[in-house]
């Protein structure tokens, strides 16, 4: 009988794995070098997430912002601003910030590597918009309206996101998620 998995363990692990990958990224990253860098053993990551392709799943499922926690709570319009001001600031300056990075480079191996990264990518698109679309429907929107306004207020902010990593200007890219959002909403 195999000996059951030591959850404190494997938490810890996947802890320093999401670390690591935030500042370090995703694309070239092997099973070994990962092990080497958190301490352990391939075999053991291996023991603890079955491959590389399901620790990296379990690392982007552990670091993303949880679109469900910010958005399941909303029933008006304003709740609705409340919430993707809270998304733009989670994904910028909050504890998201390091992981949105690691998501960004998924976005981007998702469209350069499909055959890899490609379902990987689509997962992680879905699982952020969908809450924000069931948001929209409660809000009396229909399901394709829902789902568009969602891509738009999701879509547009990563955009927004990824302007301000590569040219750091705050006031700028506030002023246009503002303004997205006004738009949205």
């Amino acid at each position: 009988m195999p000996r059951p998995v030591n959850a404190e363990k494997r938490a810890e692990l996947l802890k320093q794995v999401v670390h690591h990958l935030q500042h370090h990224g995703l694309a070239l990253t092997s099973l070994s070098q990962l092990a080497e860098a958190v301490g352990t053993t391939k075999r053991m990551l291996l023991y603890y997430f079955g491959s590389r392709e399901n620790l990296l799943a379990q690392a982007l499922a552990a670091s993303r912002p949880d679109t469900h926690a910010m958005f399941d709570d909303v029933h008006d319009s304003a709740g609705l601003r409340k919430a993707a001001h809270g998304l733009w600031e989670a994904i910028n300056v909050g504890e998201q910030s390091g992981a949105f990075r690691m998501l960004l480079q998924l976005l981007s191996l998702g469209a350069t590597d499909p055959e890899q990264y490609g379902n990987l990518a689509a997962d992680t698109v879905e699982i952020m918009i969908a809450p924000i679309a069931a948001a929209y429907v409660r809000l009396g929107h229909p399901p394709q309206e829902a789902w568009a306004g969602a891509t738009l207020l999701v879509s547009g902010l990563r955009g927004l996101c990824q302007d301000r990593l590569v040219t750091h200007d705050v006031a700028r890219t506030d002023a246009a998620a503002r303004r997205l959002i006004a738009v949205a909403v």
